[in-house]
């Protein structure tokens, strides 16, 4: 987030002091004006998102403790708000381009269809802060004659998929596990999830355990399934061992819903050049087998990739 921040601000500085002093930007009043307005947004909105998850969360907590029933998933802002800040940068410096550079109009052409991209993803970050989106692709991760199961949500956050399993399954119990470090949640997720599982009359259900997905404190074969959602992609060059460790875990005929993300245009929308270094589907699939896993089941959801990956039976 500190890194989002300095650019942003070190943007917003340029299109506050340099582009209005450009002759073709001065010379117009609605231009200068604008150029001033656009760049302090964006030094302020970057601002924010270097510190306002750090200087708001008391705020944010104390609605809870109202009696509010809305959920907080945390999202921190430089996940939320950078595309479009990054969007708001990107649409003024091409408006400054055709305005000072007119022969450069290809650039200010693609800078604006670019801004028009984090745009759109910034709609797409922000949609999934929302409890209507916390739910699953529609698979069969616990059989009939298992329902009354143990299911394992791996790096769950603040609790969007741990609540998600919790609406699909209505007498599993849950175990959600977590480092709670994570940067881009507001706090790491622990207090949110308690609150959130409150929220969602899921407290007497849910078992929260913190530690390390390449290293799960569990014995083998202790639960009937598992979910994770945009958790395993974080590992890097860790991910095999994820995937092991969860096989590790899972009973004989225990299934597995992992949902992640991979190179397409939502997540171009989102991410911008970012998304070209996702692993593929292929790639997924490929570590998927080496982990031990057959696939039942894939598809897209919500614009990521899911894959229903299943150990063999005994």
């Amino acid at each position: 987030m500190i890194g989002v921040g300095i650019v942003g601000v070190a943007a917003g500085a340029i299109l506050l002091v340099y582009v209005p002093s450009l002759k073709a930007v001065s010379s117009v009043l609605l231009l200068f004006a604008g150029f001033h307005l656009v760049g302090a947004a964006v030094v302020l909105g970057s601002i924010y998102v270097m510190g306002g998850d750090r200087v708001l969360p008391r705020l944010r907590l104390r609605r809870f403790d109202h009696g509010s029933t809305g959920f907080d998933f945390g999202w921190a802002p430089a996940w939320t708000h950078g595309p479009w800040i990054a969007a708001l940068v990107l649409l003024a410096s091409a408006v400054a381009a055709e305005v000072a550079a007119p022969a450069y109009w290809p650039l200010a052409l693609a800078g604006t269809l670019l801004a028009a991209s984090l745009f759109a993803g910034g709609l797409i970050t922000r949609a999934t802060s929302r409890y209507d989106h916390a739910v699953l692709p529609m698979v069969d991760l616990v059989p009939e004659y298992r329902e009354a199961s143990v299911v394992l949500d791996a790096g769950c956050g603040a609790g969007r998929t741990t609540i998600a399993t919790g609406r699909a399954l209505k007498r599993g119990r849950i175990v959600a596990f977590d480092r709670f470090d994570s940067d881009y949640i507001e706090g790491g997720g622990r207090i949110l999830l308690e609150r959130n599982l409150r929220h969602a009359g899921m407290s007497e259900r849910v078992r929260i355990e913190t530690g390390d997905l390449t290293a799960l404190p569990f014995p083998d074969e202790s639960f009937d399934a598992a979910v994770s959602a945009h958790a395993i992609d974080h590992l890097g060059p860790l991910k095999k061992e994820g995937l092991r460790e969860i096989h590790r875990v899972l009973k004989p005929g225990g299934r597995f819903l992992l949902i992640v993300w991979v190179p397409g245009w939502t997540m171009f929308a989102v991410g911008s050049i970012v998304s070209f270094f996702l692993s593929s589907k292929r790639a997924w699939r490929g570590m998927a087998g080496c982990a031990g896993f057959m696939i039942s089941d894939e598809g897209a959801f919500n614009g990521n990739w899911f894959a229903l990956l299943q150990k063999p039976e005994a």
